[in-house]
């Protein structure tokens, strides 16, 4: 790979537009569906096909990019990659109904699904093994805070232009990308891929399909209690049980056994899902608490949000200076440590926090997040040799897109039951007996009124999600310290004389 500073230079931009222009598609265009519903002339539940077609397509796209790469060539296979993605955003901004949106959007995530696992493995070439983690601080800066700047886009875009710019904004992106990769990628080597084992390849891809099915699905039809759902369930089951069974039995399987050989990749792999778990799910339930219980407006809910980028933008840039020099396993303890307070004390938000409070928690949460995903990045491919490394970046990306959709899914479902379960309670302290109705009674009409009741009945409302939300805090709270034993399982990457990576384990 390019070996000057300018070359790597050229590279980081090049690789970094493509990273930024697809990991922002995953949430930018959330703002802007209630406009392309009536734009579509699409129904509330149809338009979310926009966001489930795009993130079920690239799902199960991400899976192959290794043989891809491997047997078309990593340039090649990124630069069409990039192509078709800006195309298809292209084709988005110029639909004019759902069924042509939908098909444009698969089209994107199919083509955007490898520039994520494929920006990862050229920057850990590009760069010697004793500067990795200065290049997966660079990487993780557009993985990590392009989710969380896409609403913020988003919202801006569609307010003050057209929810098509959107999807246009990726246009100048995209042709950054390509022009720099270009001019800076090494012509691919011979091919080496092995055939593709079609079975393994089929089962994986109906299992993760069905499965973000379900995910994105579940709380609009009420989960199990729909026939649909206990289909899609059923369906990933069974696929993953054939794609397990086949891989064992297969000489030539689709994802390489001898990757989970290596003990750091295996431990990254469940690690980095429980990042996505935390970076998306608190990304989802903020949104609509400033919207919908604090009456807060689009641009300045994505402004409030916006700081929890900049505490991952610092923790990053501070880490890939230091990561060369300290042991990435307590950098990783850090950030766990600091991203379990910044939940804590969400968990202490009530409907009257002030924004500030809101911006100075998300800092504290961005700033863990950034301290766990550069050692991360780092460690999880330091002892792996560097040929698997286009098949395991492909599924370190495959494992953190189904941990933010299994977070997301999992923290409105028990948002939904908690509110429920509130709702019941306070409702049974609405008796005339209470004094702590007392300023219902006094109010004008009292709660002999249809409005004083009214009243009350928000108010409960309110306080029952709120506490609901709270919950969720204290649920991922929890998470996050159990994952903390992980770090057990990492071990040391130490660096020989002559750059390469090997395998102790440290002393404690």
């Amino acid at each position: 790979m390019s070996t000057t500073a300018a070359e790597r230079g050229l590279v980081t931009v090049a690789v970094m537009a493509a990273t930024l222009m697809q990991v922002l598609d995953t949430t930018i265009a959330n703002v802007a569906l209630p406009h392309m519903r009536g734009a579509l002339s699409a129904a509330t539940d149809q338009i979310t096909w926009v966001l489930t077609s795009y993130m079920v397509a690239c799902a199960i796209a991400t899976a192959p990019t290794g043989y891809l790469a491997n047997r078309f060539g990593r340039k090649r296979v990124f630069i069409i990659a990039v192509i078709g993605f800006t195309i298809a955003s292209i084709l988005c901004g110029m639909a004019t109904s759902l069924p042509e949106m939908v098909t444009f959007r698969i089209l994107q995530g199919l083509f955007g699904a490898c520039l994520v696992p494929l920006s990862q493995a050229v920057m850990l070439d590009s760069y010697p093994p004793q500067q990795h983690g200065q290049a997966m601080a660079l990487w993780g800066m557009g993985v990590m805070i392009g989710p969380i700047l896409g609403p913020v886009l988003g919202g801006w875009l569609t307010e003050y232009y057209n929810w098509r710019w959107v999807f246009y904004i990726n246009v100048p992106i995209g042709i950054l990308s390509v022009l720099g990769l270009m001019a800076a990628l090494p012509p691919d080597r011979e091919s080496t891929a092995k055939p593709l084992d079609v079975g393994g390849f089929v089962a994986l891809s109906v299992a993760i399909a069905a499965l973000q099915l379900m995910l994105d699905r579940g709380e609009t039809l009420d989960w199990f209690s729909s026939p649909e759902i206990i289909a899609e369930a059923f369906v990933a089951i069974l696929a993953l049980y054939l794609f397990v069974a086949h891989s064992m039995t297969t000489a030539r399987p689709f994802v390489s056994p001898v990757l989970f050989a290596d003990r750091n990749f295996t431990a990254g792999l469940v690690m980095i899902s429980v990042v996505g778990v935390v970076l998306f799910a608190t990304s989802a339930l903020l949104p609509p608490f400033l919207q919908n219980l604090r009456n807060v407006p689009a641009t300045t809910t994505g402004l409030a949000l916006a700081p929890r980028g900049v505490g991952t933008m610092i923790a990053m840039h501070v880490v890939g200076k230091i990561i060369g020099r300290i042991d990435a396993r307590p950098l990783m303890l850090a950030g766990l440590i600091l991203t379990a307070y910044s939940l804590y004390w969400m968990a202490e938000f009530s409907l009257d926090v002030p924004i500030t409070t809101l911006m100075l928690a998300g800092v504290v949460q961005g700033a863990g997040l950034g301290l766990v995903f550069v050692p991360l990045s780092t460690i999880t491919f330091a002892t792996l040799h560097a040929e698997h490394r286009g098949e395991a970046t492909a599924l370190f990306s495959l494992l953190r897109n189904v941990g933010s959709s299994v977070g997301i899914a999992l923290a409105f479902a028990y948002q939904s039951r908690m509110l429920q379960h509130n709702h019941a309670q306070l409702v049974e302290h609405v008796n005339p007996f209470n004094p702590a109705l007392a300023e219902y009674a006094n109010a004008a009409g009292g709660l002999g009124s249809a409005a004083g009741l009214a009243q009350l009945m928000t108010d409960v409302q309110q306080q029952s999600a709120m506490l609901a939300l709270i919950a969720d805090f204290k649920a991922m709270m929890i998470g996050v310290l159990l994952a903390i034993p992980l770090l057990l399982l990492f071990r040391k990457a130490a660096t020989t004389d002559n750059g390469q990576a090997t395998t102790q384990i440290a002393h404690d």
